[in-house]
């Protein structure tokens, strides 16, 4: 008699198939850009890139400065000189589909771009990652805009365990394989409090202002991280909410990413905030805090806290939804439908 498998059991079953998938898009893509070894005695190493990070966006937030001598190990490996639609193109022909940017289907004027499915995906396939920079609670004061930082950022997702992944500063991605470090692409990132009609910041406020004075930057630590920029799969935060009446094709999934994969780690496009490494935390209502005598959680093996975008059906050639499910404890946005009343209740209850 078969035996019903724990939720531990089943939740490590499907990390394991997350795995296995994004190994194998990461080998595709290995596979496409490396180099041809008969030309890389060819390669002037005076022609190599400058991949020093500008201090933009996030780096401004928070008042840092980057230092050539905060990574001084990381090297950008050579790869093929392909755009990143070539990328794409190659990719699909392995896989079966690759991402679109384009503008969206959905009726409303705040939709804007979409995120389109360019081929075929059987249900439970990978299709997107989301990237960015990641925040666990331990460094919620340093999200660009804090306390209010979902204001101007729409791009700002959370996982079941507090973790906020800011997609923001990744943008539309890029051309080239570069040392990033969450800076680039950042400078529309808000980093001034928000002001009422009147130019001024009203009680509420101010009262946030009061609680969220910023944790001490001295003790902020993080690296520039060689990505690949051109990743295909790295467009999850483009995905729109379904219109009423439409379903959603795909939900949401984490991935904890095992930093000891290191062939697969650039194209895995998320750097942690911080010191990287896990701080024991607290919850109390609306407010995450570190015990007084809390130690740091022992991880056997370091991981990235990222999230996957993950078929729910047969997808073809079709924009792509992601149920957003957003709290009924808040005024919802005026072109938000709930997909299903009842369980946005349960998620927020």
């Amino acid at each position: 008699m078969a035996t019903k498998a724990s939720v531990a059991e089943q939740e490590k079953q499907v990390q394991e198939n997350i795995h296995a998938q994004m190994n194998t898009v990461c080998t595709y893509m290995d596979e496409i850009l490396r180099p041809d070894p008969k030309l890389a005695d060819t390669i002037n190493p005076s022609s190599e890139r400058n991949t020093a990070p500008r201090r933009s966006g996030l780096g401004l937030a928070v008042g840092m400065t980057p230092s050539s001598h905060d990574n001084p190990g990381a090297a950008v490996a050579e790869t093929k000189p392909l755009k990143r639609f070539e990328l794409s193109q190659k990719l699909k022909d392995l896989t079966g589909y690759t991402l679109e940017i384009k503008p969206s289907q959905i009726q409303h004027k705040e939709a804007g771009l979409g995120l389109y499915l360019d081929g075929e995906a059987d249900v439970g396939s990978v299709i997107a990652i989301y990237p960015g920079v990641i925040f666990s609670p331990a460094y919620y004061r340093y999200i660009p805009g804090y306390p209010r930082v979902d204001l101007q950022n729409p791009y700002l997702i959370t996982r079941y365990d507090g973790t906020v992944i800011n997609a923001q500063p990744w943008g539309n991605g890029g051309e080239t394989r570069e040392i990033w470090d969450g800076w680039t692409n950042a400078d529309s990132t808000p980093t001034q409090p928000i002001l009422n009609s009147e130019g001024g910041q009203n009680g509420s406020d101010r009262v946030w202002k009061l609680l969220s004075k910023p944790l001490n930057r001295a003790r902020v630590g993080g690296k520039g991280v060689v990505l690949e920029r051109r990743n295909p799969l790295a467009f999850a935060h483009f995905a729109n909410h379904p219109a009423k009446g439409a379903d959603p094709n795909v939900m949401v999934c984490p991935y904890d990413f095992p930093l000891s994969e290191k062939d697969m780690r650039t194209y895995i496009p998320n750097i942690s905030f911080g010191s990287g490494g896990d701080v024991a935390m607290k919850k109390f209502g609306s407010f995450w805090f570190k015990p007084w005598k809390s130690s740091s959680k022992v991880v056997d093996v370091p991981i990235i806290k990222s999230l996957v975008l993950v078929a729910t059906r047969e997808i073809c050639n079709e924009e792509v939804f992601l149920n957003y499910r957003l709290s009924n404890l808040k005024r919802r946005p005026s072109w938000y439908t709930p997909v299903d009343e009842d369980e946005d209740r349960r998620r927020w209850s």
